[in-house]
């Protein structure tokens, strides 16, 4: 693997989304009403992107991120704007922990897929890069690729068959990832609970079309094919998350299914991997990882509750770890983003940033 010009991930980092501040939240009702015009919800946007940005700056995070604060979604806004996907509204939500069902929206696959040279994402990171200005790496984070792959999206009269589906997605992100690079990102984060969901136990993927096993091959494929001749000084990392809506998560299971295909072989720079409850299993699984290769960015600290954690006890999880990777190839980071939807997670703005000055704080004891 070509050692990349930016030393991401960091040390101490984080998964991308934050909590909208409810002048972003009323703003957004207000444009739904018909009250607020486009470019004066976007002119709010724009302000509380700028003072998050600054809180990032502040607390001592190396990589900054515009906290998705144009997007409903953390991956529905960007896949609806691709050639060949469409959003709509279907007749139920998905299921999560706790009886929860999530608002009722989804993408669909209904023409040829290819990248929109227009993706409204490209004008949003130019101008999130202006606002970071050199202070900090401004990291975008993208659905992976994989998420195509989630069950009822692909259109079987269209594509009958799957690897004719997996070309165009391995082109369309090929062509995304050179558009965002020639934008100005030089550390790009792909998000993919399609991937963790294959490592999950409680789903019968081989009473399907394809077995699991067949299914963790393609998702390798599909990830380092589009990772293919990548520029050089572009940092890719992918977080292999089990869900987070409203601080509820979708399933669960360690990483053991599918260590030794993809924390072994998928050419990432680095694995951002959910280790918060015991859900996520132990580190184990981490073994897998070639020495030396792709950094793992532990997620120890929950997003999904304001509590702080306990700091030796995260530590010590550090050093445990450390039996797995090398601690030189570790880093710490929150387990998720803090509102991978618009709704968000149930703690507070204040309790958000305590958490990442936290992470900041241990990882610089650490390190």
């Amino acid at each position: 693997m070509s050692k990349p010009l930016t030393p991401a991930p960091f040390r101490a980092d984080h998964v991308g989304s934050l909590l909208r501040p409810e002048r972003l939240q009323q703003a957004r009702k207000n444009f739904q009403a018909g009250s607020l015009s486009a470019s004066q919800l976007r002119d709010v946007e724009t302000a509380e992107i700028k003072r998050i940005v600054d809180k990032q700056i502040e607390i001592g995070l190396e990589a900054v991120t515009d906290g998705e604060f144009r997007r409903t979604w953390w991956h529905l806004d960007f896949l609806e704007h691709l050639n060949g996907i469409e959003g709509y509204v279907p007749d139920k939500g998905r299921p999560f922990s706790g009886g929860v069902e999530t608002e009722r929206y989804n993408v669909r696959n209904v023409g040829k897929v290819s990248f929109n040279p227009d993706h409204p994402f490209l004008k949003d990171f130019i101008e999130f890069n202006k606002i970071v200005d050199g202070r900090a790496v401004a990291k975008q984070t993208l659905p992976s690729p994989n998420q195509l792959f989630s069950a009822g999206i692909r259109n079987e009269s269209l594509y009958p068959n799957i690897k004719d589906y997996a070309e165009d997605v391995i082109q369309t992100y090929r062509d995304a990832l050179r558009a965002f690079y020639d934008a100005g990102v030089r550390y790009l984060q792909l998000d993919d609970v399609y991937i963790a969901n294959l490592s999950s136990p409680d789903h019968p993927y081989s009473t399907g079309a394809f077995s699991r096993e067949a299914l963790i091959d393609l998702a390798l494929y599909v990830v380092n094919s589009v990772l293919e001749g990548k520029p050089e000084d572009l940092v890719v990392t992918t977080h292999l998350c089990r869900g987070n809506y409203q601080s509820t998560w979708a399933f669960e299971g360690s990483y053991a299914l599918i260590a030794p295909t993809l924390l072994a072989q998928e050419k990432v720079n680095g694995f951002f991997l959910e280790y918060d409850d015991e859900r996520s299993g132990d580190f184990k699984p981490l073994e897998h990882i070639p020495a030396g290769e792709a950094k793992v960015v532990l997620g120890l600290v929950t997003s999904k509750t304001g509590e702080l954690e306990n700091k030796k006890a995260l530590i010590a999880r550090i050093k445990e770890a450390s039996q797995y990777v090398p601690l030189e190839q570790l880093c710490l980071s929150p387990q998720c983003g803090f509102a991978s939807t618009h709704h968000g997670n149930k703690l507070t703005e204040d309790q958000q940033w305590e958490k990442l000055k936290f992470i900041v704080d241990i990882a610089n004891e650490v390190w």
